[in-house]
């Protein structure tokens, strides 16, 4: 056995050892409370059977893109589909990544230069740490929706400036100030970046125009993969960073472009997402019904949130672990988020909630959770 299959073994088993090994799981019959598919969009008979009246519409269509957008790839269907996009989210212009990994690397990589500065927030997604580890850019992250730690890393900051937060965090649930927060980045001449990808769906468009501030905001970043209930992203802003975007973001000018049934797939999830005023009331509802439901205490703290994403913070892998495979058990899909994903102490269960969610579900959930907190 060679040097590098022994340190591969041995990387593994200090991971089992810590109890923080990762396999993979298939697909079950447990009632979704794991999926980021708010909307129900990835299961929904009608929204499969528009895809496919709309490839039927174009029979001449190729099976793959053939490649890159800059050589063969592109398609007259995608560029006005980027404009479709960014029409619905009330931006100048989109450019269409293969996946929002794909985006939040291409962004940060290219965009961010030697001597300039990136401030993130600390709970900031992975895609977007990788993307600025990148760049050649001075990096600083600030506490968790902390203006004053903000602030402080504002007035270390050189060239030009990037301040990134999410409109909805991944893995708390929870939306930072984002008025307060473009505001002091505006004070300090700083662009701020937005990642949208789990406020898309929660409101239509994303929190930016639901607040009024496309237009101060540098870039937003969509994900299709969540509550469009396919696969993809967009990078949101102007025409002028679509080019630049176009010319130096690797993660888009060396891939495969995407092909025709992903487009087609993304310009009917938009289609679908402009009529679901009744799905976007219902996954409201079903929020609400779970807050009402559990009675959180002190010791196993539910974290504020107002969106899909609820967290049970449980202290420890372990518990983690254990109070998902009660709710598996008990027939319900939830999952426990472990450190190293996120900080040692905060480990929980991270729990998604869908419109399509009964109220008969949820109520074996909280009762279930219950028991859990309160044994």
């Amino acid at each position: 056995m060679g040097s590098a299959e022994i340190f591969i073994i041995n990387r593994l088993d200090d991971r089992k050892t810590a109890g923080i090994y990762r396999s993979l799981k298939s697909e079950n019959t447990l009632v979704d409370f794991c999926s980021n598919d708010y909307l129900g969009f990835a299961r929904s008979a009608a929204f499969k059977t528009s895809i496919a009246n709309e490839i039927a519409r174009y029979p001449d269509s190729l099976n793959g893109s053939t490649g890159s957008r800059l050589l063969s790839g592109n398609l007259r269907y995608a560029e006005e589909l980027e404009q479709q996009i960014a029409q619905f989210h009330q931006a100048e212009a989109g450019l269409i990544f293969n996946s929002g990994y794909d985006a939040n690397v291409g962004l940060f990589s290219s965009l961010p230069q030697k001597g300039d500065t990136i401030i993130c927030d600390e709970l900031i997604h992975a895609s977007i740490i990788d993307g600025a580890r990148l760049s050649h850019a001075n990096r600083y992250t600030f506490k968790h929706n902390n203006l004053k730690s903000l602030e402080g890393k504002l007035k270390q900051a050189k060239g030009n400036c990037y301040v990134v937060i999410e409109s909805v965090y991944s893995m708390d649930g929870d939306t930072p100030p984002i008025l307060a927060i473009l505001q002091l980045a505006e004070q300090y001449g700083a662009n701020l970046i937005v990642d949208e990808a789990h406020a898309v769906g929660l409101c239509p468009a994303g929190l930016i125009p639901g607040l009024g501030l496309q237009n101060r905001v540098f870039a937003r970043i969509v994900t299709f993969g969540k509550a469009l209930g396919c696969h993809g992203a967009i990078v949101l802003g102007s025409s002028l960073l679509r080019q630049y975007l176009i010319n130096f973001a690797r993660s888009f000018v060396y891939t495969t472009a995407a092909s025709f049934h992903q487009l087609a797939s993304v310009k009917m999830a938009y289609e679908l997402l402009a009529n679901t005023e009744q799905e976007i009331t219902a996954l409201h509802q079903n929020i609400a019904l779970f807050k009402q439901g559990v009675t959180p205490n002190n010791h196993f703290p539910l974290l504020k949130s107002d969106s899909a994403v609820q967290c049970l913070v449980l202290n420890s892998n372990q518990k983690a672990k254990q109070a998902a495979q009660l709710l598996q058990e008990a027939g319900l899909d939830v999952r426990p988020i472990l450190s190293p994903t996120v900080a040692v102490g905060t480990e929980r269960i991270r729990i998604c909630l869908h419109a399509f969610n009964s109220a008969q579900e949820i109520g074996l959930l909280t009762s279930t959770l219950n028991t859990i907190i309160h044994a």
